[in-house]
Formats: structure tokens, C-alpha cells, sequence
């Protein structure tokens, strides 16, 4: 206890400290719920698993259920829990684990899919609440401590806290006792709508454009409870030789760009998405030419930490600390090494198109699957199965200086070890458009895309990226759409409707992509 009251530097809120099975009557059937966090990073625990077990233990599965509004995803402990216990009516905008994902494409669970930095500002409109006022019910925010004058300084994440916090009716705070006082390594800009809304005074991966803590109205706060909850961290993705190969085009290619003037020596900040290749493409720059490097990003994965000591990393901006638990004791046991070299900021900044086109960022994705034209899928398997959401990935592809998404070429079906080609004729989800995307690359080569028509890109794209047992179908398919489609003169980006879509159905029926011709 004396190390809650220390953290708590508002005595005036000593009075609201609670025991966690003393808030639960608070919650109630049909609820919109506002939690911090962003990955498995800086998100409440204590509460939702007391939640958790109060419905398991009285047998309320499906009686009592919420709306659940968070950054992007948390704990599986926490929501993945929830949904087994069908606590979740509405998800909203990024998930992750099994019970989730089966709730969700089962029809059990309704989730919407947003660009994780319009999410956080319609979050604050008011937009997802329409029926509630455009309210929250309850925000449960974790923390690692409180100011003198009520500021929450937030641990491992920002999410969309300053929306959630504004948008709240009452605010649950959960100060983590068990992890470090975080005060100094948040950037938060308080959320203020149009017509009123000012710039962003960012030009710099490490300004400073905010306060290091969350202001709040503390008449909100109707409970603190203590959590010593770690943060279940996300699993380290292992390289492969795939992702290697990946990693080595694309740092081949900055090299070239490089030489060619159209980068610095020390590139550009740096945005990678979550995975073995983003982890090879930062394992391959620790080792690799460029110093001075800086990141502007959403998450930090271990590798950034092996980044950091190589000496080539400078700084990085991020809004989430996404490490694994043995990420986390690294970073802990090295805090005064890494503390100041690191800045977490809301989606709201992070993600906002304006800074990433002013620091001209290089953003690197993982898709689903891309076709002959650089549409890609992102989200859905099969264009209806839900997998996570769509995230920060279009937030930074759309706006950056260079646009780059990595993906193996093919992977395996149950019956075939390349059975799955991830350069089709036509993606059947479109998340991110031919309209921005610069650069893809698998491990068979790279595509680079810019000032080409799209039956240029199409060629480039089936045979640099194209996997060998899938190039002669493309080529195929390419060769008579565009004969019939210029014959028709409807050939500036040929497709064939009643044949696009053969080698994913051929799939769904046999278990393989790899079909014997494109007659119908």
C-alpha cells in the first residue's frame, strides 16, 4: 500500500482507493467501455480479469456484456477472455486471439475496422456512441502514477486515452505497482475538435509538442485500484530464411537510393509493422551500413532494442512498447540506456497523416496477399474472414515518403507446401489501393513501383515478386485480360470478371491456387 499512496501523488485521491472487487458493481449489462492500451502493452488487467472471473464464477455468460473501445489490441488474457465468456457485444477497431476472431466471423461479436488514427479522433467525436450521447460509460485507464495535480502519467502505451478520458463519464484508474514510474516518456496533445484545432508542432522524430501526462477532470475518478499485473508481452516472431531474403531486397534498395540521391545516408524515420519481417528488416539495419538512424512507428519490438545498441538508432518515436516479457526485463534492467531515447505518443499524433508526410517517413507492412496492380489485403482471408484489422498500416502508406508492404510469395495450404500465391490477379479485399503503394517486395525480388502505368506494374510485379510455381498463371492471365480488354478498349487496367477470382476459389474447392488454365 505505502507504494500506491507514493504513486499517487494527489493525496486528495487517496479517499478513491479501492479494492478491485469493490469496483465491479459498477459495471453493468450493455455498457461502452474505454480501455488504454495498444497491443499487449499499457492496458488494464486487474479489472477486466476481476470482471472475467465474476462472470465465470455466477455463470453470466452473454448476461453481462459490453462495448469494448480500445487503441488497437490488448492482452489475450483480458479480451480474448472476455469473448470466450461472450462479454463482447462491440469491438472496436483491432483485435487479436482465437475466441476474439471466432467470435467476430461467427457473427457473435460485431466489430468494425477503422485506421487506427480516425478511430481515436471519431472515438472523441462521439462518433461510435451515437445512442450513449456520444459517451463512454466508463474509461479504465492504467497508469503508473498520478501528478501533484491530477495528471496520469501512463505506462507501456497511449492508445487513445486522451479521447477516452475526455469522452468518459467516470474514469477507473489502475496504477501498476509492479513496473517502473513511466513519468517523462509520454507526448500528449490534448484533443481538441474543429474549427478550433491547431498545429502540431512536430518537425523532428524527438520534439516535444505536448505535456508528459494525460490532463483529466479528477471529479471523474469514482475508484483507483492497485494492479501488479506485467504486461503479458507479445511472443518475439523468429526470422526465417523468407523474411531474410525479404529483409536483404529492401535493404538493398535503400542502398540504391541512397547512391541515387533520392535518400540520406541516414534515411528517413523509419515506420515497421509487427512480425519475422519486420524484426529481419531491423535485425538486417542492425548490422547493417546506416547510422543516425530514427524510427517514427507504433510499435517497438525487441529488435529495436538490438538497434539501439548497435549505436545506429538514435531515437525512436512510437506509441506502444511492444516487446516480449523478456523484452520488457531488458528494458527495465537497462532503463536509464533506452528511457531517453524513446518517446511515446497518442494514435492521435502518431498515426496522424500530417507529421508522417512532413518527416517523410519510410513505411514497411505486411499484407495479406497483393495482386498484379498493388491493391492489397491486409484484414480479410478470402476477402470475408476477419484476422486483426486493418491497424496503423494505411495511416502510414498512404502518407509516407515511401510506401513499401513485404510478404512471402506464396505460402502453404494443408495439402501444399506453395499453395497459396500472395501476388493474385485481384485481391478480393481491398485495404490499401495501387494509389498508394510505392514498393513491394517478397523474397523473390523487388518491385519498384513509382511513375508506372499499370500494365507495367503488373509485368514488373509478376516477375520480380512472383513465386516460380505461380509466374507462367499470372503471366497467362495478364496476357489474355489484356487482350480482351483492349480489344473492348477497356484495357487501361485489365481484369477478367468472370476469371479474377479462379485461383482463390480453386482454393476454397481443392486446397491449391494452382489451377490448369483460365478457360471458364
Amino acid at each position: 500500500m505505502s507504494e500506491l499512496l507514493n504513486r499517487i501523488r494527489r493525496k486528495s485521491l487517496h479517499d478513491r482507493i479501492r479494492k478491485v472487487e469493490e469496483v465491479i458493481p459498477l459495471f453493468k449489462h450493455g455498457m461502452n467501455l474505454g480501455w488504454s492500451g495498444f497491443t499487449p502493452a499499457g492496458y488494464p488487467k486487474a479489472i477486466p480479469i476481476a470482471l472475467a472471473d465474476y462472470v465465470e464464477k455466477n455463470q453470466l455468460q452473454g448476461k453481462m456484456r459490453f462495448n469494448l473501445f480500445i487503441g488497437a489490441s490488448v492482452g489475450v488474457e483480458t479480451e480474448d477472455r472476455w469473448a470466450s465468456l461472450d462479454m463482447i457485444d462491440r469491438r472496436w477497431p483491432y483485435q487479436t486471439g482465437k475466441n476474439i476472431q471466432a467470435g467476430i466471423n461467427e457473427g457473435r461479436i460485431r466489430m468494425g475496422d477503422k485506421h487506427l488514427s480516425m478511430f481515436a479522433q471519431d472515438l472523441g467525436y462521439g462518433f461510435y456512441t451515437k445512442d450513449n450521447g456520444g459517451r463512454l460509460d466508463i474509461g479504465i485507464i492504467e497508469c503508473s502514477a498520478i501528478t501533484e495535480d491530477g495528471g496520469l502519467v501512463l505506462t507501456a502505451s497511449c492508445g487513445a486515452v486522451p479521447e477516452i478520458v475526455q469522452i468518459a463519464d467516470r474514469i477507473i484508474i489502475e496504477i501498476n505497482t509492479s513496473i517502473p514510474n513511466y513519468e517523462g516518456l509520454h507526448d500528449i496533445i490534448d484533443p481538441v475538435n474543429p474549427p478550433n484545432r491547431l498545429p502540431y508542432l512536430l518537425s523532428r522524430v524527438d520534439d516535444r509538442a505536448g505535456s508528459p501526462y494525460v490532463r483529466i477532470d479528477t471529479d471523474k475518478i469514482v475508484a483507483i485500484v492497485e494492479s501488479q499485473y506485467p504486461d503479458n508481452g507479445r511472443a518475439f516472431s523468429e526470422q526465417d530464411n523468407t523474411s531474410e531474403a525479404i529483409a536483404n531486397n529492401i535493404l538493398d534498395f535503400f542502398q540504391f537510393e541512397v547512391k541515387e540521391g533520392r535518400l540520406p545516408k541516414n534515411l528517413l524515420p523509419l515506420q515497421s509493422g509487427v512480425g519475422s519481417i519486420a524484426n529481419a528488416v531491423i535485425g538486417g539495419l542492425a548490422k547493417g551500413p546506416f547510422s543516425g538512424l530514427k524510427v517514427w512507428t507504433e510499435v517497438l519490438q525487441d529488435t529495436m532494442l538490438d538497434l539501439f545498441d548497435s549505436g545506429k538508432l538514435d531515437f525512436a518515436s512510437t506509441v506502444s512498447l511492444s516487446f516480449s516479457v523478456d523484452g520488457f526485463k531488458r528494458f527495465y534492467g537497462n532503463w536509464e540506456k533506452y528511457s531517453n531515447k524513446v518517446i511515446m505518443r497518442p494514435l492521435s499524433i502518431a498515426n496522424h497523416p500530417e507529421p508522417i508526410r512532413r518527416l517523410g517517413c519510410i513505411a514497411m507492412n505486411t499484407p495479406v496477399e497483393f495482386d498484379i496492380y498493388a491493391h492489397a489485403n491486409s484484414t480479410l482471408v478470402g476477402g470475408t474472414r476477419m484476422i486483426n484489422g486493418i491497424g496503423g498500416s494505411g495511416d502510414f502508406l498512404r502518407n509516407a515518403y515511401l510506401s513499401i508492404m513485404h510478404t512471402p510469395s506464396a505460402r502453404p495450404s494443408k495439402t501444399d507446401p506453395t499453395g497459396i500465391t500472395c501476388v493474385v490477379p485481384h485481391v478480393p479485399h481491398v485495404d490499401h489501393t495501387e494509389h498508394d503503394l510505392d514498393v513491394l517486395v517478397t523474397e523473390q525480388g523487388l518491385a519498384d513501383l513509382r511513375g508506372l502505368d499499370p500494365k507495367s506494374r503488373a509485368k514488373l510485379i509478376i516477375d520480380k515478386c512472383a513465386h516460380p510455381d505461380y509466374k507462367p498463371l499470372l503471366r497467362e492471365y495478364l496476357e489474355i485480360a489484356t487482350k480482351e480488354c483492349m480489344a473492348r478498349k477497356a484495357g487501361h487496367e485489365p481484369q477478367l470478371l468472370d476469371r479474377v477470382f479462379k485461383m482463390q476459389v480453386n482454393l476454397a474447392k481443392n486446397g491449391t491456387m494452382k489451377i490448369a488454365n483460365w478457360d471458364i
